[in-house]
């Protein structure tokens, strides 16, 4: 007997917004998710109020299970948000939310669960074979956004194990003159230059200011908001180099991380990864992730996708909830 679907809400928290939905789990899938809501967390005095805000909106009791990704760390007494004031203490959630179980993942943890469930209709080729991820093996998921996300996922057997892990914090490598000069740029700031510096929301700035500097010209502040609009409308020529060189270097790291995580596949994620599909095809993208010397055609053969699903960290945590608690 097929054992009838669980209703959750899951939760995607993040320095800047809280997002909540209604979720149906079954047989450790995710066959529904509801509506979103989105907060904001600088309007919200704690998660629970937060929580009690939706509960308002939806109009009817919460059920007692929830499938939680949070923007950070997700070991201690406490969880604090980078960017925010909330303080999560795992402990007292039973208590202050009503909640019977739950599950709680790192934000990017959580996009790898939403690859291991989703639908190949949820997928997009950037490059290599237009093929299916594989059924088994490891695929590295990687997601430029106010960080750089990295996740493994390991598949074998029609099950699977995310493996979270902090790789957008390894040694940026710089491979030819340009990201040399950039890389003693970012030197006279920061001892130590993690990838994460480069391939993020607010790299694309020292991007753009190592640029700015071979032609000699001064740079105008302004918010990486604007920047990346710059560059995505290609309103400022020299943003718009930027935006190629984020690519390649992008292209470059994933291709680092796939072989040092033995991958057979890359899924590009993050909200930054949606804000650059349509430039990564024409981009160094490509080229950068395969060239890995002797490794060079086995990169070539190697699927590289990117997730489409609008809300991958709320489906992802109702996912890791599902493979919990209702396999």
């Amino acid at each position: 007997m097929t054992a009838a679907p669980t209703d959750i809400v899951a939760v995607d928290i993040g320095g800047t917004h809280a997002r909540f939905a209604l979720a149906s789990v079954a047989a450790g899938r995710v066959p529904s998710l509801g509506p979103v809501t989105v907060l904001k967390t600088a309007e919200h005095a704690s998660f629970q109020t937060a929580w009690e805000a939706f509960g308002v909106i939806v109009g009817h009791p919460l059920p007692p299970s929830a499938g939680i990704a949070f923007a950070g760390p997700v070991q201690g007494e406490a969880l604090q948000l980078t960017n925010s004031h909330w303080v999560i203490r795992p402990a007292l959630i039973h208590e202050r939310l009503g909640v019977d179980r739950h599950v709680i993942v790192n934000d990017f943890g959580a996009v790898a669960h939403a690859v291991a469930q989703a639908s190949p209709a949820d997928f997009a080729a950037i490059c290599g074979p237009d093929v299916p991820l594989p059924d088994s093996g490891a695929i590295s998921v990687i997601g430029p956004g106010t960080g750089l996300g990295v996740a493994q996922l390991l598949r074998s057997s029609g099950a699977y194990q995310v493996v979270e892990t902090e790789g957008g914090h390894i040694d940026f490598a710089p491979l030819d003159r340009f990201e040399d000069r950039l890389l003693a740029q970012q030197r006279l700031r920061t001892r130590r230059v993690s990838v994460e510096r480069i391939v993020s929301g607010p790299g694309l700035q020292s991007l753009y200011e190592a640029l700015a500097a071979i032609e000699g010209r001064a740079v105008e502040p302004r918010s990486d908001t604007a920047l990346w609009t710059a560059a995505l409308d290609g309103s400022d020529s020299i943003a718009v180099a930027a935006l190629d060189r984020f690519c390649m270097t992008l292209g470059s790291v994933a291709g680092d991380i796939a072989l040092a995580q033995g991958a057979s596949a890359i899924v590009i994620a993050g909200g930054l990864g949606a804000r650059i599909a349509g430039h990564l095809p024409g981009s160094g993208f490509a080229e950068r992730l395969v060239a890995k010397g002797r490794f060079e055609t086995m990169m070539r053969a190697m699927p590289v996708k990117r997730i489409t699903l609008d809300q991958p960290g709320l489906f992802g945590a109702a996912a890791a909830f599902a493979r919990e608690f209702t396999r």
